[in-house]
């Protein structure tokens, strides 16, 4: 497996109710080993990427008057499709690695939605391991992410009402999938998967079940789902336009304040011989 990951941008600043996005490039997973002895249907596709978008985060509400010394905060921790879409068909089991201080730290869960809830006071790393069906990857990829409880202003009081919102988007790559793999997923709505040459022979695509709605593993009805924030990339660019609006007209009313220290023009002193009337 290979995943495309690079360094974490800077977030931005907490929005009202404490919401901040981090954005990764992707991360490649190692292409697999040769498997020449694999049945014809087993076959790989060379020079071919699937891609699956993923957020992983945390929503934190304070507690209020039920807050208590050792437990201020109720957050729920998660990993979800960037478009909410259900992952278990490439994902099938995450461990989320909580404080020691937590009983049982290691926290399990085999079916999508991929998420656990918790109590408690502090913030820490929460270390996540994602773990893929056989035929999509045999490696696990560990993903970190830092719970935060409070805002970047805690001048005033905490609201019971609005959420600490910290997500983190990012890409993983499967290359050279193989075959029944690709033809598994390649209707599937979480998952990106390129055009293949006219010509290429896979086998049928395989028909994706639609599952009742208690057996449902996206978040599109998620209770939590109102405080999700969007990836896509037009919103993106927006944002990208107007903080570049806002520097510049930063920069013009720095310049128009460091003018008006330098005080006016002054005048030259004249040439000698000359006098003013």
């Amino acid at each position: 497996m290979s995943v495309r990951k690079a360094g974490e941008s800077e977030p931005p600043q907490p929005e009202e109710g404490g919401s901040s996005a981090q954005l990764s490039q992707p991360v490649r997973t190692s292409k697999p080993a040769e498997d020449g002895d694999k049945k014809s249907t087993n076959k790989r596709l060379k020079d071919v990427d699937i891609c699956v978008p993923i957020v992983y985060g945390t929503v934190a509400f304070y507690l209020g008057r039920k807050a208590s010394e050792s437990q201020s905060h109720k957050w729920t921790v998660y990993v979800r499709g960037a478009t909410n879409e259900d992952l278990g068909v490439v994902v099938k089991r995450v461990i989320f690695q909580l404080h020691p201080s937590f009983n049982n730290p290691m926290r399990v869960i085999d079916s999508p939605p991929f998420e656990l809830t918790e109590c408690g006071w502090g913030e820490f790393e929460i270390a996540i391991s994602l773990f893929f069906h056989n035929d999509v990857c045999e490696r696990q990829l560990d993903l970190y992410h830092h719970l935060k409880l409070y805002t970047e202003d805690e001048s005033g009081p905490q609201s019971t009402k609005k959420p600490v919102v910290v997500e983190s988007y990012n890409e993983i790559v499967f290359p050279d999938p193989l075959e029944a793999c690709f033809a598994r997923l390649q209707n599937h709505p979480a998952v990106i998967v390129p055009r293949l040459p006219a010509g290429f022979n896979l086998p049928n695509p395989v028909s994706i079940d639609q599952k009742n709605d208690k057996e449902r593993g996206d978040t599109k009805d998620h209770p939590l789902s109102q405080w999700f924030l969007n990836f896509s990339e037009a919103d993106e660019l927006l944002k990208l336009a107007a903080a570049r609006q806002e520097v510049q007209a930063h920069i013009v009313n720095v310049r128009r304040k460091l003018s008006m220290l330098d005080g006016p023009p002054q005048l030259s002193k004249p040439p000698s011989g000359y006098e003013y009337a």
